[in-house]
Formats: structure tokens, sequence, C-alpha cells
């Protein structure tokens, strides 16, 4: 993809956000409708796009870098984890939680996706989808252990929960029909087709709602700053710096940094609300870092080719 076509993609991208944000202002759509989305979004939409990339002609070199690709992704994860015990003893508890969370926790769920299917087209999807396994699998474990003590975790059913997950179901589901080329009947393969293309609009709504929520005087601080160096840059550098190190091909090696690089993930901010953090500066770091993002991404795309 040329960078014109790029600046291209991020501006459709960025036009739907202001759409979410506009609809949201005008109360069409309500915090109810806004949990309402997200749910619509993670228990069927996102898994529809996911399975959608599936359906392609099975190649070895795809499975192989499938494989090189998660393994990538655990060791960035357990790099972020590595991090967040080293970098935040300085700050109060509130916002430390809050910071680690968003490290270890992109917003590759939602933007992940029109990301690389503008980029890179159905293989991109699938390739994204394989490297958020970790994520997805450190969000609902690690990540919720930020805020909520380790003491009182079922880990049982955290593990049920991620496994079970609807995006890591379409991920099982999606390489087993890739790899046994398993023909599908039309009325299966339109369907999860025409829901899955709703992806890119939906989740740009989404987070226009989150940016509606936000004053624009309130948020540019020192940490929301030094937060997005660390996300938007340093990370997906380092992402880079592994990727090459193992050998990864031009379009996963794009995928890995590109997945890296994304903002904070949206869930922060309702986490923080939901177990009495510093909700404010979660939403900021989501916003300030979503912002910094339009810019950041198409540096990256460009430098990954």
């Amino acid at each position: 993809m040329d960078l014109l076509s790029l600046f291209s993609l991020q501006g459709t991208l960025f036009a739907m956000i202001l759409i979410g944000a506009w609809l949201k202002k005008r109360g069409v759509i309500d915090e109810d409708g806004k949990r309402c989305l997200t749910d619509l979004c993670i228990q069927i939409v996102i898994p529809c796009n996911t399975f959608k990339s599936c359906l392609i002609q099975f190649d070895m070199g795809i499975f192989q870098s499938c494989a090189l690709l998660l393994l990538a992704s655990v060791l960035m994860e357990l790099g972020c984890l590595v991090l967040n015990r080293l970098l935040f003893r300085g700050y109060p508890p509130q916002r430390r939680r809050i910071l680690q969370y968003c490290t270890l926790v992109p917003m590759s769920s939602f933007l992940g996706n029109p990301i690389a299917e503008g980029i890179y087209g159905q293989v991109g999807v699938l390739y994204a989808a394989v490297f958020l396994i970790p994520l997805r699998i450190a969000t609902w474990s690690a990540g919720t252990s930020y805020f909520v003590a380790d003491a009182h975790m079922d880990r049982k059913k955290v593990l049920k929960n991620v496994a079970t997950h609807p995006c890591l179901v379409a991920v099982y589901l999606g390489l087993f029909v890739l790899v046994a080329q398993i023909p599908l009947p039309s009325l299966v393969t339109e369907t999860v087709r025409y829901i899955g293309s709703c992806n890119a609009a939906l989740t740009m709504f989404i987070v226009g709602t989150i940016l509606a929520d936000v004053e624009p005087t309130s948020l540019l601080d020192r940490h929301t700053a030094s937060f997005c160096l660390l996300r938007l840059i340093l990370l997906p550098a380092a992402a880079l710096g592994l990727g090459l190190l193992l050998g990864l091909e031009p379009v996963p090696l794009g995928i890995a940094v590109l997945m890296i690089g994304m903002p904070a993930g949206s869930t922060a901010a309702i986490f923080a609300a939901q177990y009495h953090s510093d909700a404010p500066f979660a939403t900021r770091c989501v916003i300030v870092s979503t912002l910094a993002s339009m810019l950041t991404l198409p540096v990256w795309c460009w430098l990954v080719g």
C-alpha cells in the first residue's frame, strides 16, 4: 500500500471516529448503547471478521509465518509484563495499575482488524488474529489482575473465559477450516462475510463514543505524554527489532509492529471506573494515544513497507 492510500485509510477511519463522537454528543448513542455496541462487536462482529479472514487458500508458508508470529507475540507480552514491574514503581497505585494495563493491552482488538485488512487484505486479518491470541489471554488474566487482587481471582474461571472467548473461538475454527480446506455452504460464508464487513465502521464508532466523553483542554499531561512515547514508539520499535531477529516475512513483520503500536485499550477506562481507579486518567490515556496513533501508525506502516 502506498502512502497516499494509507493516509486515505487513516482519514476514513478517523472520519468514522468523528461520526461516532457526533452520535454520542447528539444522544443517539448513550452509555447503554455504547455497551451494547461494544458487546456486539466483541461477541459477533470481530469473530466473524476473523473467521472471514481464514476463508482463503491454504499455504504452508502462511502456517509457518503464523507460528513465528505467535512466538513474537508471546515474547512481546512477556516483555511488557517485565516492563510493568520496573517502570511504574513511583506512580500512585491508582495510576500505576492503569499504566500497567495500558502497556500490556493495546487497542488491537478494535483497531487491529480494520488496519490489518486495509493494508494487507484478508491475510493481514488472519495474521492479526493469530498475533492477538497471547494478547487476549494477557488481557483477561494478567490485565485484570492489575485491578483485582490476586487473592480474589478465580483462576479456573479466568482460564475458561479466555479459552471460550468468542474472538479466540473464531481463531480456532478459522484455522481448522483453513488447514483442512473444508468447503462451507455459501449460506455460511456469505453470512460471515456480511457481518464481518461491519467491523471497521462499528469499531470506529465505539472509539468515537469514547472520544466524545473527554474535554480537549484536559487531555495532555506529563504522564499521558510519556505513556504515548512508550506505547506508540518504543514498544513497536522493540517489536520491529524482535521480528527482524526472528526472521519474519514482511507482512507478518508489519502486523507485529502495527498491532503493538496501537493506542491504549479502551477497556482500561471501563476497568478503571468499575474498580475505583483514576477513570479520567485512564480515559485520557486512551484518547491521547488514539489521536497520536493517527500520526505514528502511518510512519510505522511506511517503515515496515
